[in-house]
């Protein structure tokens, strides 16, 4: 199980995500507040996705983004999908 938690929106085809959702590649829901990703990978992964387990970290290491500098706070351009 990986969780993230998102300091940009997150719009695809298949999913549309919130800035300061936490999101998670298995159901069932560990906190009945986050959103599922369904087959969720690290080449699917996009910028501003926070690492909130060990299984997330391993995930965004292998992703394109693993060198990423996560900003500490959320900007209004970046809180709404498109």
């Amino acid at each position: 199980m990986a969780r993230f938690r998102l300091t940009k929106a997150v719009s695809t085809a298949q999913v549309r995500f919130a800035a300061g959702d936490v999101v998670t590649d298995v159901l069932p829901l560990t906190v009945s507040s986050d959103r599922h990703w369904p087959d969720l990978t690290a080449a699917k992964m996009h910028s501003g996705m926070v690492p909130l387990d060990a299984s997330a970290s391993t995930m965004k290491a292998a992703s394109p983004w693993a060198g990423e500098v996560l900003s500490a706070t959320i900007l209004g351009v970046d809180s709404v999908g498109g």
